[in-house]
């Protein structure tokens, strides 16, 4: 047996076919009921919401009759039929027409209505808005994170290396002094910009970096070594 219930045009539904086969009734049988309560005075309208009429082929290929019924009509046709049998098949296409029901549900709404379109559109305007901040985020986060150029790195070392040596030529430092210089330097860089080592400076930071190693001193600590290697300067 096909289906008890499928879905056309989002509609949980079963054919006349489909409950003459379940019902173990003959199919002309089972059209002629629908067709009595279609064409009957009393309530005909609202009969003529739950059945539509369609087509299908059979095995030889002839185009033949049905109808399709909506929960409401199979409920009209299926109420006559008594017996164990047609209580168990009833209960089966309850449970059918349930699954299908929540299976229509969970479908994406296609809009239909003027107002439903506007809010379709408003929903899409929200997503695309939303998007294009996520987009802004990033983009910010990469410009706020991005590093110096190889270029930019050699700019800052030349900018170390002339600071160094203008202390040492102006005190007349050696090369230990100088050492100790290069190790205060660079490491007052890497605490002051949270960085490992000079080429993970940001890039936004590269302009604030050289004014700082222009403007250095070192540190007391590497005052005092250095006044323990050269006896007779004082860097004040």
């Amino acid at each position: 047996m096909t289906d008890l219930v499928i879905m056309k045009d989002r509609q949980a539904v079963t054919t006349s076919l489909q409950v003459a086969e379940g019902f173990n009734k003959r199919h002309t049988h089972v059209i002629e009921a629908i067709e009595n309560k279609i064409h009957s005075a009393e309530n005909s309208a609202q009969y003529k919401n739950m059945f539509i009429e369609g087509t299908y082929q059979d095995k030889s290929g002839k185009t033949n009759k049905l109808f399709y019924m909506n929960r409401d009509g199979f409920s009209f046709i299926a109420f006559g039929f008594t017996g164990r049998k047609a209580d168990e098949f009833k209960l089966k296409y309850i449970d059918a027409f349930n699954q299908m029901e929540d299976h229509i549900k969970q479908q994406v709404k296609i809009p239909t209505t003027p107002r439903d379109l506007a809010l379709l559109a408003l929903s899409a305007g929200e997503e695309t808005n939303q998007r294009v901040d996520d987009i802004d985020v990033r983009l910010t986060d990469i410009e706020e994170n991005k590093l110096i150029t190889t270029e930019d790195k050699g700019t800052v070392d030349s900018h170390v290396r002339k600071k160094v040596y203008q202390i040492c030529k102006e005190h007349h430092f050696g090369q230990d002094a100088k050492s100790m210089l290069f190790q205060d330097l660079g490491l007052s860089i890497k605490q002051l910009f949270q960085v490992p080592n000079r080429g993970r400076i940001k890039d936004k930071d590269f302009s604030r970096v050289l004014e700082f190693i222009d403007n250095w001193q070192p540190s007391s600590v590497t005052k005092e070594q250095i006044k323990q290697l050269e006896f007779d300067f004082d860097i004040e």
